[in-house]
């Protein structure tokens, strides 16, 4: 088989079994992250699929949005960010696999969730089973196939799943027989077309109908699309269950509903696990990157086996030729969202920075990586003294996820001691036991993890320890690499890890980090090795060339060491930024920005304001926008997709008596707050290191 110049060995070979995917016949954990191809600019792609890469992403998911490819009827637009293919290809290049979600609705916060307007007044009811409507989504599924006709996988391209629809009867459709019906004949269209895939899915929270397709799950930290505006009841996220649904998803558009297939026929697989949350004008809750990790920790514990996160990278919506392309009020949603950011608060930002929850989610995707087709195996088995309420608060929330292999029983215990907004009870002195395994734990409020227990580690048997495995680093001797984590509290390393008979492995290393470390950990392959880079920036490796981007400290440490030398890059100066108040209208206040010369990969700006919305204009067109989210929450930008450096910058007021969600309210005067407060910026350095 050939192998492109990203890794991939292709044509792979997949399916999937009711506990897992496959490849090769090989149980898969794969890492799954959205990225909305015409929401980014092109020329970034390249460098923003890297980073994905980096972060352990091996699958990327993207949906195909109607109305940015034929926002008028019959004017097709696959030029620039709307260039399908040469992302497809991209993708392909970069060595990831891409799931391909072809809708023909997405909801994706898209205007009219994604259906072009002129669809909307045709004269039928879409998402129906109208032969109308039928013969629209024909066109539409077949000027997708012909952008990526030869980029299956079964040609040597990446594509190895198509997702159709989304949320259907859930968020609109038909539900019943109807409902099955309709999938069912779409899935039809969609091969008939051509789109010959080994894996086809379909989103199952909700009550959405499925039609036989692999079901896909989500689970966001909070709901930015609720109507209410106080503090929410905490997320069923956090609560080890058998239970796939998240009944939350979606309840701006639909009810809540239960699953309509079998569980026992298909695996739990995962495409909208929230990597962050999209601001509301309603509702504006921040994720913190713990949010995040202690809910993927909750559905590993709870049998998942792909970590599939929405969003993982950021976006910004195109222009439109006739209207505005996002989701609102005025479209028919119930909630109005920003013009022109997607951000997401996600792992990769909508100017491609680095945010703390992408090392967070590190964590978990260097594990599957090289434990995940053993992972695969192992049945999550939850106690019954697991507490099933999302409101309970005093008792521990913990499982077992385990197999038999040669009459051992191997596995871990996940526990988590975590709720967003909440306060845990503590547990000192806790023990778990299964069989003859014990642990017994102080759990603090707050603390999540997982723990080994009887692991091979070369030709040695790990019977538990009080570390969480990260990775392997696979050379002729091979590293096994764990990281501290809250019950790790003793400081003698060998305390940590209790093998059989107290004989570590001959033929293998052991490396423990501490959890931070293990955050800002990458896995690079050089010259036939493989090593661990430990460093403040963000890295990325392309091909044999391997770079670090940062706008602090570039230093790093490799294990083993590298043979190359440390290049300390010249240090940049940052530019000025000069803020005017120009003439204001009402309630909006108004700032002329002059940003200085600068240099480097990219120079990012930050605006610290107080006020209900900002927008942010070059040469007099609107170029992104920003809702408030809290005072410590700039409205950040890069430099380098633009080429003035003079901007104008409007803020809306936000008044005390506003009905909005806050987390951090900012500072009322006379109970209105709008002004500018701070603006600052970082030179960010792109560095090779081999």
């Amino acid at each position: 088989m050939p192998e492109c110049s990203g890794g991939l060995r292709m044509p792979d070979s997949f399916d999937f079994t009711p506990k897992y995917l496959t490849r090769n016949g090989e149980p898969w954990f794969p890492v799954m992250g959205e990225i909305h191809y015409s929401r980014c600019p092109a020329d970034t792609w390249k460098d923003e699929l890297l980073k994905m890469k980096a972060g352990g992403v091996n699958v990327v998911s993207t949906y195909t949005i109607w109305i940015h490819h034929e926002e008028i009827e019959g004017a097709w637009d696959f030029t620039g960010c709307r260039d399908l293919r040469r992302f497809v290809e991209t993708c392909r290049d970069c060595g990831l696999y891409l799931l391909l979600r072809i809708g023909p609705w997405c909801h994706g916060e898209v205007r009219n969730g994604g259906f072009p307007d002129w669809l909307l007044h045709k004269g039928f009811e879409p998402r129906t089973n109208d032969d109308r409507y039928f013969g629209e989504v024909k066109i539409w599924y077949s000027r997708i196939y012909e952008q990526i006709a030869d980029l299956l996988v079964k040609d040597n391209g990446p594509i190895i799943g198509v997702q159709i629809e989304n949320e259907y009867g859930h968020c609109g459709g038909m539900t019943g027989e109807a409902g099955e019906k309709h999938m069912k004949r779409l899935l039809a269209l969609a091969k008939k077309t051509g789109f010959d895939v080994p894996l086809y899915t379909a989103t199952g929270w909700g009550g959405a109908v499925t039609a036989g397709m692999i079901p896909v799950m989500g689970g966001y930290v909070d709901a930015p699309w609720d109507q209410r505006t106080t503090e929410i009841e905490p997320s069923g996220n956090y609560v080890i269950t058998h239970e796939r649904n998240d009944h939350a998803i979606g309840s701006d558009f639909g009810s809540g509903g239960g699953i309509t297939f079998d569980p026992e026929k298909y695996p739990y697989l995962t495409a909208e696990l929230g990597g962050g949350l999209e601001p509301t004008y309603k509702r504006r809750p921040v994720p913190a990157a713990r949010d995040i990790g202690a809910e993927t920790l909750v559905k590993l514990a709870s049998g998942v086996n792909l970590l599939g996160y929405y969003m993982y990278h950021g976006g910004t919506n195109p222009k439109g030729r006739l209207s505005t392309l996002q989701e609102s009020k005025a479209t028919g949603s119930l909630n109005d969202l920003p013009e022109l950011s997607y951000d997401f608060f996600a792992p990769i930002g909508e100017y491609g920075r680095i945010a703390p929850v992408y090392g967070e989610l590190k964590l978990y995707s260097l594990f599957a990586a090289d434990f995940g087709s053993a992972f695969c195996r192992m049945a999550p088995h939850i106690p019954e003294d697991n507490p099933p309420d999302p409101e309970n608060t005093d008792d521990v929330r913990y499982s077992w996820r385990y197999t038999e292999k040669d009459g051992l029983t191997q596995g871990y215990l996940f526990v988590n001691n975590y709720v967003r907004h909440r306060h845990m009870k503590e547990h000192p002195a806790r023990t778990f036991a299964l069989g003859t395994t014990s642990f017994t734990l102080n759990l603090h409020d707050g603390d999540y993890f997982f723990l080994p227990f009887n692991m091979r580690t070369g030709d040695a048997l790990l019977e538990k320890a009080l570390v969480t495995p990260l990775c392997i680093l696979h050379n002729d001797k091979p590293v096994y690499v764990f990281y501290r984590n809250a019950v790790s509290e003793t400081p003698d390393e060998k305390s940590l890890y209790s093998f059989k008979n107290g004989t570590y492995p001959s033929d293998a290393e052991i490396l423990t980090l501490t959890r931070n470390d293990a955050e800002h950990a990458y896995k690079i392959s050089s010259g036939g090795k493989e090593y661990l880079i430990l460093t403040g920036a963000s890295l990325v490796q392309d091909g044999g060339s391997v770079y670090l981007y940062g706008a602090g400290d570039m230093t790093f440490t490799s294990y083993p060491p590298l043979p190359v030398k440390p290049v300390h890059p010249q240090v940049l100066k940052v530019p000025d930024i000069e803020a005017k108040r120009a003439e204001s209208t009402g309630s909006t206040k108004t700032y002329e920005l002059s940003i200085g010369p600068w240099s480097g990969n990219d120079c990012y700006v930050s605006l610290y304001y107080y006020g209900n919305c900002a927008r942010l204009y070059e040469n007099g067109r609107l170029v992104d926008d920003n809702l408030f989210c809290g005072k410590n929450i700039p409205f950040q930008f890069g430099m380098k997709r633009y080429t003035s450096r003079i901007f104008r910058l409007e803020i809306d007021a936000l008044k005390e008596t506003d009905d909005v969600y806050l987390e951090d309210r900012p500072v009322f005067d006379g109970g209105t707050a709008c002004s500018l407060v701070k603006a600052s910026a970082e030179i960010e350095y792109k560095m090779r290191i081999i």
